[in-house]
């Protein structure tokens, strides 16, 4: 019987929502937002190289002081410019605006500046001067060295190539932080797609006050865990409509978004180690069962969508700090903050995946940070069935934790 109840649960509530036009929108809304910002992207990035194209070929004009000595004449008169020996007088037409730009080469170039003065052309087209500036010099600079090999390493640091080894293997670099990464970006879009759902799991009957009749035809455990494993089938859709048009757009516009080598590395994907996979589909899923059980207790408390939803902001903060220490997460993996991160309920989903994508996660970690987030989503589900047995009756009230347990019978 309590089998029958728990797949009639989950056919409902699955159906009840998968139905609704509303979930649907919201669910093709994303891959439409991330289309147009890839497109937005796309179209600025063209543009703007076809701007500098543009300016590079529009002649400056411009005159020059060189107390340095390197300047090649030549070179500064092909680019425009026009030698004067009084810096101070150029640099006033410039502000009277009878001249157009001033470049003054320092005597030390590597402890000085290059000082570049120009008439306001914007904020974009004035990087021009500077451009030329550069361009001067590092030519001038070139054309004294000499030998053409040297004088292009002079302007233009060579290409590294880097492979490291593990256990006699090449490691995949950077194409092996794409697929373990993915799991941390699922993980973030099922908590900002679902979390009111998640929030609704007990909130909903309540506020409809049809709980009571429900609760005498079904068990309150079989309700929530029907409820809950229809929520992740929900939100295994959510992932597969948002994940696939991301992933096609990824694979096509990557070049445009300056991103050609990490699609380039993707294929390589395979390379990355099987037990970072698993290691973090099982953060991914225990996290997503913790913040569930989470969610479905402080729904269990508290009486209305609206009172929930204060406390709902404050979970999703709490949870998503590590983001904001993501930098000491990934270059100091052990230290303590590290750690304490990966291990404390709240912020162990992120800190773990974060870690365990990038390769700073030891095996051990993972298994402590999988264990506190099993017990503790396992406690806040049942914390959260013997609530919402005790809150079915208390509409327009708070739930008295202390009571619903029974703690406060024994104080007594």
């Amino acid at each position: 019987m309590s089998r029958h109840n728990l797949g009639t649960v989950i056919l409902f509530e699955f159906k009840r929502t998968v139905l609704k036009p509303k979930f649907w929108v919201i669910s093709l809304s994303v891959p439409v937002l991330i289309a147009l910002v890839v497109s937005l992207v796309t179209i600025s990035g063209q543009t703007t190289a076809d701007r500098a194209e543009s300016q590079d070929k529009q002649p400056i004009t411009f005159t020059y002081t060189d107390a340095s000595g390197l300047i090649d004449a030549s070179v500064a008169q092909a680019a425009g410019g026009t030698r004067v020996s009084d810096a101070a007088a150029a640099q006033a037409a410039v502000v009277a605006g009878t001249s157009d730009c001033h470049i003054d080469f320092p005597k030390d170039p590597l402890s000085q500046p290059i000082d570049v003065r120009g008439k306001d052309l914007g904020l974009f087209d004035s990087s021009r001067y500077s451009a030329v500036a550069s361009s001067v010099f590092s030519r001038s600079v070139a054309q004294r060295i000499g030998n053409p090999t040297l004088a292009a390493l002079a302007v233009q640091q060579p290409e590294v190539q880097l492979v490291t080894f593990a256990n006699g293997a090449a490691t995949p670099g950077f194409a092996g932080v794409i697929l373990p990464g993915l799991f941390l970006v699922l993980f973030y879009m099922a908590v900002l797609m679902l979390g009111n759902q998640m929030l609704n799991v007990t909130l909903e009957e309540k506020e409809n006050r049809v709980t009571e009749m429900i609760l005498t035809t079904m068990n309150p455990t079989t309700l929530i865990i029907g409820k809950v494993i229809a929520l992740m089938l929900i939100g295994i859709v959510q992932g597969l409509v948002v994940s696939i048009p991301a992933g096609l757009a990824f694979s096509r516009f990557s070049d445009s978004l300056g991103l050609g080598d990490a699609a380039s590395a993707a294929p390589s994907v395979g390379s990355t180690s099987l037990t970072t996979l698993a290691i973090a589909f099982a953060l991914f899923l225990f996290s997503f069962l913790m913040f569930t059980g989470l969610l479905v207790a402080i729904g269990a408390v508290m009486p209305s969508a609206k009172e929930a939803g204060n406390t709902f902001g404050v979970v999703v903060m709490s949870m998503f700090i590590p983001l904001y220490a993501g930098s000491l997460l990934v270059s100091d993996p052990h230290g303590t903050v590290s750690q304490i991160f990966t291990f404390f309920p709240l912020t162990a989903p992120v800190s773990a995946l974060l870690r365990n994508a990038t390769g700073g996660l030891y095996w051990w970690e993972a298994a402590i940070s999988l264990t506190v987030l099993a017990v503790f989503g396992w406690l806040f589900l049942i914390l959260g069935v013997r609530l919402f047995r005790t809150g079915s009756i208390s509409y327009s009230s708070r739930v008295n934790i202390a009571r619903a347990l029974g703690w406060g019978r024994r104080a007594g």
